[in-house]
């Protein structure tokens, strides 16, 4: 069945009653997403002006402006693209590939070719930082369980270390089609990858409609098809940690890149004096202290600067560098906790 049949009707029904919401919602959201926020984008519907569509997926709301030779065809398919990603990734969608991997209690599970390759290129990152970045980690994630109305306990030493017996991506058992968890109490989330992934997806669908300028934002994963129709770049505002929403620590000019930043400040919350975020180390269990508050990566794949800005932020700077080294067509943006900032490869 093609790609977009597969979602289309639910996805008519489902925003039939969210259009009101989302289009209230955009009016303030797109200048206070939690990684970084888009400057000056028009989104008036007529002939060779910007058009811009939006949604609500990945537990945000994401925006696509095409800027030559969009329509609201073409935009509503972008929006069955982010849906069907989702039904396919999001591990807490019930049939979803990942549901069911982590669900089948050790049994062989065919998957999705597109979770096939994600799921290789995790594995990679796995490999390339010794499980820093892990695909299991889904024990761990979910024992801290950001996100939700729980998330201000503090699990005790005891949960963590009984978590972290079950995050080791060698527990991921790929052949052919097939995905089998050799750990059945493993789980596999991929929140540190998926959305650059999907962002490469829809440049590459927009490539593939002729579109040649056109900015993709999926809550702090930007990515630019080429620049702007009049041969200048895109300026993208990166937040300051902290700061109120909206408020840019500094701005980057971007063409044809992606931008992703990872940071503390975005999902946490403070106990006795301590604050606890979302960026979780898989050597301690607890969230990673490195001396950073933001890594912004500028690559020309999404999907690395998503796994990258991860696994940089739980290295720190100085041992961050090293792995840059291997990445010389890449640039990187460091902030410390202090607010100094740093630039790699500019």
């Amino acid at each position: 069945m093609h790609l977009f049949s597969k979602v289309k009707y639910h996805y008519f029904l489902r925003h039939s009653f969210k259009n009101l919401f989302y289009n209230f919602l955009l009016i303030f959201i797109l200048y206070i997403l939690p990684f970084s926020f888009l400057m000056g984008c028009g989104s008036a519907f007529v002939e060779n002006s910007p058009v811009t569509a939006n949604g609500f997926y990945f537990d945000t709301v994401i925006s696509v402006t095409v800027y030559e030779g969009g329509s609201e065809e073409l935009l509503a398919q972008c929006m069955e693209l982010a849906e069907y990603y989702e039904n396919l990734l999001n591990p807490n969608v019930e049939g979803s590939d990942l549901w069911n991997i982590n669900h089948s209690m050790g049994q062989a599970v065919t998957v999705d070719e597109d979770t096939l390759e994600l799921l290789e290129i995790a594995l990679k990152y796995a490999r390339l930082s010794d499980g820093l970045v892990d695909p299991a980690i889904g024990p761990l994630s979910r024992l801290w369980n950001f996100g939700s109305g729980n998330q201000e306990i503090v699990p005790s030493k005891q949960q963590i270390e009984e978590a972290l017996s079950h995050v080791d991506y060698h527990s991921i058992n790929i052949k052919g089609n097939q995905v089998t968890l050799s750990d059945p109490m493993a789980r596999v989330e991929l929140g540190f990858i998926a959305k650059g992934y999907i962002g490469d997806k829809m440049k590459a669908f927009l490539l593939s409609q002729g579109v040649s300028y056109a900015l993709i934002n999926l809550g702090g994963n930007v990515v630019a098809v080429g620049g702007k129709p009049d041969g200048t770049p895109f300026h993208i505002g990166i937040q300051e940690p902290f700061a109120p929403s909206g408020t840019a620590a500094l701005t980057l000019d971007i063409s044809d890149l992606s931008v992703v930043s990872s940071g503390n400040y975005e999902r946490f919350f403070e106990k006795d004096g301590k604050l606890y975020h979302h960026i979780l180390s898989t050597d301690t269990g607890y969230p990673a202290k490195s001396g950073l508050s933001q890594v912004t990566i500028l690559s020309a794949d999404s999907v690395d600067g998503d796994a990258l800005s991860t696994l940089c932020f739980i290295l720190g700077y100085e041992k961050a560098l090293s792995v840059l080294e291997d990445f010389p067509d890449v640039q990187a943006v460091f902030i410390t906790d202090e607010g100094d900032i740093s630039y790699v490869n500019f």
